[in-house]
């Protein structure tokens, strides 16, 4: 009677058999997700607009209402240049296009403007229908056939879709860019195609499930524009991350002889409980965002838990099932696994002198953060738009040569009658900042009577004297029922969101993370160095974003204009992503040392084992996931450029300074302080902690790949006269009782 192998306890272990065994039921309905996701997915970024920010706050309301007043709403405009508009065949064609205007429904008002050099005009149209956009855009065109000049379109309608188009050129660009290098990597990485093109599949997977997860959001919450790459990055970048490890730990496996399903199960029982975990630590990061109340960090938050979800669930099955098919043709490493190399070299460099290393990191990752302090908040403007924008070509003529019909820096919607409002506009005119204030509209009667004051002052639009203007104007009301509104506004009510909900954000951020660490390590220590580490990194990131980007360096190199300032809820998207991703190494980390250290290594030999059994892959993942972002960064969108370029640097930081250099150095400092935690700690954590990782078996019996790679879990003696291949097991076997053994 033969024994036959134990099937490894534990929801994924059992969850890889499943993916393994009905393989092909798993890929089909991967298959149909993908079709799906890429056919109806893209429909998403039709469905997605820019949305305000600040929601709820004076800014957001005062805009609100002046939109239902008829003070605002949406405009179209049409730059009419090329020959002059005293031309009759330009008098001519504008004629006729301004009365074919008028006829159409959903147009409220149509008025032209001649600059004041005589040389175009510009044609602007009031909507009171957003669904009127392309009829009287195609109105607007007909002009230049005509009479022979050209015509640029512009306004908030046009802008708006045109940000929509190249968020999702963008997107696919930065897919079309990010995908062959990672896979030319990931070749170099695994030394064969096949092993290298299923974390590529596994992304394709993400990324189309992701499409179909945003898609539905769009009809729950507004979406704004600018979440769908930065989702969609995400759920790349993190795929490969979790693809990579599976199939690293699935060819670790087969080099110890396990069979293609052995190697499957107890792959999903270590790598899937790693990634599952790493996971939820993004997930808890991304849930900070709720606390805040723009739509724009509810959607992100939404998107990306949504993302990480379907993310993980492709490493759990999808991946698995792949290697059900593939895992004949993946080649495991030829010499096992090495616990001598250069990453344990490393280690064993940074103890002999762990606290200069320590304080040296710490310090030059201070330096890198010490620009952010000096960083400027400002919302969205024509001057972050790509110059191929006709809706930015527009606005630059209106800013140069049509100052009346330039909008002004503040607007105040004051709830009274004409006469009031233009006393109240003469006060402002007063301030020391203001250059000018004037009544611009007016309308209602009696109680329901409305004005709207339009306020320019010195310097930016959105500079710091604009913003102390703005906290003027709301200190002094002069007893009116006042709403102050407007870019400027905008900036100072976000910003006021961010430093009065953002650290309730943190405080959640923080204490979650900390108590999944704590479950997982049972220590009090590795949890707070963690976190410590974590800012770290991300000051290191903040810090380039801001020289790069607000001070200009490479501006040339990455194609873009700095314009003085960081887009206001950039920082705190790059804080969530940037926090949750470094977790992710993290936990790719922490999960091999404490492993080890379970085994009964002492703390300086598991974290040496660790780094180096894990270094690899930590490496190998983090220079994916820079590629990822980097070549989204390639994009024409600015804060699309932002965001890749700070996840980027934060990813190289964590990756190489913080987990290679830091980590090693405070963790041998430290010792078995490491693993420290209060008595009724302790106690919580024996009764209610879990291990994040799980302790294989040795394998019954040794199946090498060269000579039964497509064995599955057979008993020992179903070989019948096979010694060789026993004699081969029970060396495999012993070796590697005796490599957990060695202290």
């Amino acid at each position: 009677m033969h024994e036959t192998p134990t099937k490894l306890r534990g929801p994924f272990a059992a969850l890889g058999r499943f993916s393994f065994r009905h393989r092909r039921w798993v890929a089909l309905a991967w298959a149909v997700l993908i079709v799906v996701g890429l056919v109806f997915g893209t429909k998403v970024f039709n469905a997605a607009a820019p949305s305000a920010k600040a929601a709820g706050s004076e800014s957001a309301t005062g805009s609100a209402l002046l939109s239902q007043y008829g003070g605002g709403g949406d405009s179209l405009q049409a730059l009419v240049s090329g020959k002059s508009p005293d031309d009759a065949a330009v008098k001519s064609a504008v004629a006729s296009a301004e009365k074919d205007l008028r006829a159409l429904p959903g147009v409220s008002s149509v008025s032209d403007t001649r600059a004041q050099n005589g040389t175009s005009q510009i044609v602007s149209v009031q909507l009171s229908d957003p669904k009127a956009l392309n009829r009287a855009g195609a109105v607007l065109d007909g002009i230049g056939p005509k009479s022979g000049t050209t015509v640029k379109l512009g306004g908030d309608q046009v802008l708006q879709q045109q940000v929509q188009e190249q968020t999702k050129s963008d997107t696919e660009t930065g897919e079309m860019v990010a995908l062959p290098i990672t896979l030319v990597v990931m070749v170099l990485i695994f030394g064969g195609f096949i092993a290298a093109g299923l974390p590529l599949i596994g992304a394709i997977g993400s990324v189309a499930g992701a499409l179909l997860a945003l898609l539905g959001f769009t009809q729950i919450m507004p979406m704004d524009t600018s979440v769908l790459p930065i989702t969609t990055v995400l759920g790349l970048g993190l795929s490969i991350d979790y693809a990579l490890l599976v199939v690293n730990r699935f060819r670790e496996e087969r080099s110890k002889g396990a069979t293609i399903e052995q190697a499957v199960e107890r792959t999903s029982a270590t790598a899937g409980r790693t990634i599952a975990f790493s996971a939820l630590t993004v997930a808890v990061a991304l849930s900070g965002l709720f606390v805040l109340t723009s739509p724009i960090f509810h959607a992100v938050a939404a998107a990306g838990v949504s993302v990480v979800v379907i993310t993980v669930l492709s490493g759990l099955t999808l991946v698995p099932a792949l290697l059900g098919f593939a895992g004949k043709k993946i080649k495991p490493p030829k010499q096992g696994v090495r616990d001598k190399g250069r990453f344990a070299w490393v280690v064993r460099k940074v103890r002999r002198r762990a606290m200069l290393v320590a304080l040296g990191t710490v310090a030059l990752l201070i330096a890198a953060a010490a620009p952010f302090f000096g960083a400027h908040a400002q919302s969205l403007s024509t001057e972050t738009l790509p110059t191929s924008f006709s809706s930015r070509a527009v606005a630059d003529t209106i800013a140069a040569d049509y100052p009346t019909l330039q909008n002004p820096d503040v607007t105040v919607l004051v709830k009274s009658d004409p006469t009031a409002a233009a006393d109240y506009a003469k006060k402002i005119s007063d301030l020391p900042d203001v250059k000018s204030a004037a009544v611009t509209q007016s309308g209602g009667s009696g109680s329901s009577a409305w004005s709207a004051v339009g306020v320019h002052v010195d310097g930016s639009p959105q500079g710091a004297t604009a913003q102390h203007v703005v906290g003027e104007l709301r200190a002094d009301r002069a007893g009116l029922t006042t709403y102050v509104t407007g870019d400027a506004a905008s900036v100072v009510d976000f910003q006021h969101e961010i430093s009065t909900r953002g650290p309730w954000a943190l405080g959640l951020i923080v204490a979650a993370t900390f108590a999944l660490l704590f479950l997982m390590t049972g220590s009090v220590v590795v949890p707070i160095k963690a976190l410590v580490m974590n800012l770290l990194s991300l000051g290191a990131a903040l810090g380039v974003m801001t020289l790069v980007f607000q001070g200009g360096w490479f501006s040339g190199f990455l194609g873009f204009t700095p314009t003085g300032g960081l887009e206001a809820w950039i920082p705190v998207l790059v804080f969530v992503f940037s926090f949750g991703l470094s977790m992710d190494y993290e936990v790719f980390l922490l999960s091999r040392i404490k492993e080890l250290h379970d085994e009964g290594y002492s703390c300086a030999r598991s974290v040496e084992l660790g780094v180096q059994r894990s270094g690899r892959i930590i490496t190998s993942a983090a220079a994916l996931m820079v590629i990822v972002f980097l070549g989204f960064s390639t994009g024409k969108m600015l804060d699309i450029k932002e965001i890749g370029l700070a996840l980027a640097v934060a990813v190289l930081v964590d990756a190489t300074l913080v987990r290679m250099l830091l980590v090693p150095a405070t963790m041998s400092m430290l010792a078995r302080v490491n693993w420290w935690a209060p008595p009724f700690l302790r106690r919580l954590h024996a009764r209610y902690g879990f291990k994040e990782h799980t302790v294989l078996p040795p394998l019954p019996v040794a199946v090498l790949p060269e000579q039964r790679a497509d064995v599955a879990l057979t008993p020992p003696g179903a070989r019948g006269s096979d010694t060789s291949g026993s004699a081969a097991g029970a060396r495999d076997t012993t070796d590697e009782r005796m490599a957990l053994n060695v202290r």
